[in-house]
């Protein structure tokens, strides 16, 4: 579902808006309502993040949430139950660490796909960490999203682009996730990069939290991610967030007709 999602953006020619939730954030109900709502906002594949007691990756924002999700109670399972009832008509990415993945069984990714997930990310696990344990997800039922450093030399980045599939998600700068002032002035050298060592989608993540940033990358890459802005509307209103990506998909829009 994710390469004919890329694939119909691409025949349009516009840029895919992929949006990060933590499952179960602001509230396990909101959490329904606000997957729903930014699909019809212009949101074209979800991550929902599974809550973890120790996101490393990630900032204080989805920090936060992930840590107010797992009070509230919300689990793996937890997670698969939510992305089934809310079923928003876009492609969802599980996006979770190794750890709760490991212990909801050996099929997990199995239960994902039943639940509705077209893919899935797995932060702490880059390539040739495990191979035997890459390549049971690579095999299994989902595609297997991977992550690039801009510091990645560009032969690790066409073996990262062999050992992934659905899009390729490309970290815009150094560090833990969370809102910036501004995107790296090198993102489109970065983007040309990595197209060059890889046939997948490149989205660019990390910081992206206007509008206007949102615009400014999709005039370089296939997609745009937006986590920690949207994660902080979300814990002010779901409408808030629903309005954040709208705005985001307008301007995306804009920019990529305008280019």
């Amino acid at each position: 579902m994710l390469a004919e999602r890329f694939a119909a953006l691409r025949a349009e020619g516009r840029r895919a808006l992929v949006c990060y939730v933590t499952a179960g954030h602001p509230s396990p109900v909101q959490s329904e309502a606000l997957i729903r709502g930014i699909a019809g906002a212009g949101a074209d594949v979800i991550e929902v993040g599974v809550p973890f007691s120790d996101p490393v990756a990630d900032g204080p924002t989805i920090q936060s949430s992930s840590f107010a999700a797992l009070a509230a109670g919300m689990t793996f399972d937890g997670t698969l139950a939510l992305a089934s009832r809310a079923r928003p008509g876009v492609p969802l990415v599980l996006f979770t660490y190794l750890n709760p993945l490991l212990a909801a069984g050996s099929d997990a990714l199995d239960r994902a796909r039943d639940a509705g997930f077209s893919g899935v990310l797995v932060t702490d696990l880059p390539v040739g960490a495990d191979a035997e344990r890459e390549r049971r997800i690579s095999g299994g039922p989902l595609d297997f999203v991977r992550l690039v450093a801009p510091t990645t030399p560009d032969d690790r980045m066409a073996i990262i682009g062999r050992h992934g599939s659905g899009f390729v998600y490309l970290i815009s700068r150094l560090g833990v996730t969370g809102a910036r002032a501004d995107v790296p002035a090198d993102v489109g050298a970065a983007v040309r990069r990595l197209r060059s060592a890889c046939a997948l989608p490149v989205c660019v993540g990390f910081g992206i939290s206007t509008p206007a940033q949102a615009a400014e990358v999709a005039r370089h890459a296939d997609g745009v991610v937006v986590g920690s802005a949207l994660v902080q509307a979300a814990g002010r209103s779901v409408d808030e967030a629903v309005a954040l990506v709208a705005a985001m998909r307008a301007a995306m829009d804009r920019a990529v007709a305008a280019a």
